[in-house]
């Protein structure tokens, strides 16, 4: 069997790979295009113009769907994980569950509004995607803690923590910058009013995104080790 069809290493495998693409594809369509800056634009930049903003709502949308189908199958690992040895709370699973949909439903909102259109709604995406992502990223690192020896190594627990540490040192600047400055301009020059804090909220908005990416491609080994089935059910009527 090949190593990525193993258990549902898929999930994850497909989640980094597609949302990695995702990024990168729109950011070349939109250069080649000179829609953006070569020199760090804003994610949503990418997509902020057609053609490119149809391949980036496309993308990104089935890029939440990826990440909330890998969230459910770790939520539903880690409450078998609490069923046999007790070590991780079920609230506490549960919440960083909740976190990682309101995340998945901001990502949503991201990709359906740009910013060049409905900025209002695509930055209050924006923050309830990162927000809520952040948060969850440091509530599974908790649980990975908690949960050894089950589920993922020590090294690999470690190396969520400092994933998760990044994500929220990274974070903080990319929307406090960006509050003061606004995200609906795309050309950008060395000379401009708060040019600085652009650049390190877009800088620090990269390093977010994938610290989340690479803290998922963490998930490819444990996700390796089991499965889940569907159950179906039928009602009788009498």
């Amino acid at each position: 069997m090949v190593w990525f069809m193993e258990g549902m290493c898929f999930l994850p495998t497909f989640l980094v790979i597609w949302s990695s693409s995702t990024f990168i594809i729109s950011y070349i369509i939109a250069l080649v295009r000179r829609d953006v800056d070569i020199i760090l634009p804003y994610i949503s930049d990418t997509g902020a113009t057609p053609p490119e903003s149809c391949v980036f709502s496309f993308m990104s949308t089935i890029t939440a769907f990826a990440a909330f189908a890998t969230m459910y199958a770790e939520y539903k690992f880690v409450e078998r994980v609490h069923e046999k040895t007790g070590a991780v709370s079920p609230c506490l699973n549960k919440v960083s569950f909740g976190f990682g949909i309101i995340s998945c439903v901001g990502m949503c909102l991201v990709a359906t509004f740009q910013e060049t259109v409905v900025m209002a709604v695509h930055d209050i995406g924006a923050i309830i995607f990162f927000t809520c992502g952040v948060t969850y990223v440091v509530i599974q690192s908790v649980i990975s803690y908690r949960g050894q020896p089950y589920g993922c190594s020590k090294w690999m627990c470690y190396f969520r923590m400092f994933f998760a540490a990044v994500a929220v040192i990274a974070v903080i600047p990319t929307i406090f910058c960006a509050v003061p400055v606004g995200t609906s301009k795309l050309h950008w020059k060395t000379d401009d009013k708060d040019y600085a804090l652009h650049m390190a909220s877009v800088a620090c908005e990269w390093i977010t995104t994938f610290s989340f990416v690479l803290f998922f491609l963490t998930y490819i080994r444990e996700f390796q080790e089991f499965t889940l089935k569907l159950t179906v059910n039928i009602i009788e009527y009498s």
